[in-house]
């Protein structure tokens, strides 16, 4: 698992650096400490799969109960429009299934502990269900984790990263700000970009917080009145404004807004509390939806520009992969290994689309070669996605 190497600091940024990884440890211990006291569970197998149908906005069934564990969900979606199905815990994002498109079904598995959860019922802005998940024997009975220690270290640095990267995509929002208030549309073009690098290297995690993440970067197909809809806010409606348009008009008030949400996300990395194994489960889930949906049909509709996301992408995976090798390589080498090479092949596809002026627009990118490019980035998904239990996670 390699790992991308950092800008080069002043001896003060050092110090600083030094007493947010002391602070961080700190924060992630006690975090980890009742995070084990309190969950010290393991999932079981639920025999049944819950068939949810999905219809004009409503989910049947609307009320779920399941034992806690793992359930198996298929989502069947009669509706006239592709949607994603999500099960939240308040506004994180537990499971979810994108691009189910009309007439269609699939499948998820989600490991679940007691509690009240809730469930959307296609699009965004439509009504929710709920799950209700009871305590379960066989999760009370399961093994326990490894030891805490083994994981302090790579937590520790993993908050760091997340704040680093959030501070960086604070700041690039803010250049996005400036431009569009000063009227300048090429300088909010170069900033929109710039922007667009940091949040993809932290989405696995900023992807947790379901409403900041459909605040920042809701994506219009998924969206009732598509463009037009109110809920058409953040990263790709200032894109929209800024290629489809060319235009700045209206994108201050959006700008201003984005800037307050990266900001309230930057707030919520420093306070986050990752269990271990949240960091390889939301690797896997991000790249799964990323080989899925983003290489399939595209997520920068109007800039074109989804190859250098997905590069961030990679380059986010590749770090918290590097971060869990030493505690996962003892216990699970095969696994690691295995990433690694799934690893390579990735970066070997998105590589072979790069010309000497960089990524083409993405419409130029053949179907063969998206076909490709998705397959490696899912061979790299389902090989992340094996670690926990390798690693006796899960």
């Amino acid at each position: 698992m390699t790992q991308s190497a950092g800008s080069a600091s002043p001896s003060s940024q050092r110090w600083m650096k030094l007493a947010v990884v002391g602070s961080a440890g700190l924060v992630i211990a006690g975090g980890l400490a009742f995070y084990y006291a309190s969950k010290g569970t393991k999932s079981g197998n639920s025999a049944d799969t819950i068939v949810v149908t999905i219809k004009d906005g409503t989910c049947t069934p609307n009320a779920i109960t399941v034992p806690a564990g793992r359930s198996t969900f298929t989502i069947v979606n009669n509706s006239d429009r592709a949607l994603e199905w999500e099960i939240l815990d308040g506004v994180m994002v537990v499971e979810e299934r994108e691009n189910i498109v009309p007439g269609f079904s699939q499948t998820l598995q989600a490991k679940l502990k007691a509690g009240d959860y809730e469930i959307t019922c296609g699009l965004l802005n439509s009504p929710r269900g709920t799950l209700h998940v009871t305590p379960s024997a066989e999760a009370d009975a399961e093994a326990a984790k490894p030891a805490l220690r083994a994981y302090l270290g790579p937590l520790a640095e993993f908050q760091v990263f997340l704040v680093t990267q959030a501070n960086a995509l604070v700041k690039a929002t803010q250049a996005l700000d400036d431009a569009i208030k000063a009227g300048d549309l090429e300088k909010a073009r170069e900033s929109w970009q710039k922007a667009r690098a940091p949040y993809s290297q932290i989405e696995p995690m900023a992807d947790l917080f379901a409403d900041l993440h459909n605040a920042v970067n809701p994506v219009a197909d998924y969206l009732e009145k598509r463009e037009q809809d109110p809920g058409f806010t953040g990263f790709h409606r200032i894109e929209y404004g800024l290629y489809a348009s060319n235009s700045l008009d209206g994108l201050a008030p959006v700008s201003a807004k984005l800037l307050a949400d990266v900001s309230a996300l930057k707030d919520r990395m420093r306070g986050l509390r990752i269990p271990p194994e949240q960091i390889a489960k939301g690797a896997a889930r991000l790249l799964s939806s990323i080989a899925e949906t983003k290489i399939i049909v595209g997520e920068d509709h109007y800039a074109k520009t989804d190859l250098a996301d997905i590069e961030a992408n990679l380059a986010g995976v590749s770090r918290m992969m590097a971060l869990l090798k030493p505690v996962a390589m003892p216990a699970a080498p095969e696994a690691v290994t295995d990433i690694d090479s799934r690893m390579a092949d990735a970066d070997s596809a998105l590589k072979a689309l790069r010309g000497p002026d960089g990524y083409p627009p993405f419409d130029n990118v053949n179907a063969e070669s998206r076909k490709t490019l998705a397959q490696r980035v899912q061979a790299l998904a389902e090989a992340i996605g094996k670690l926990n239990a390798a690693v006796g996670l899960e």
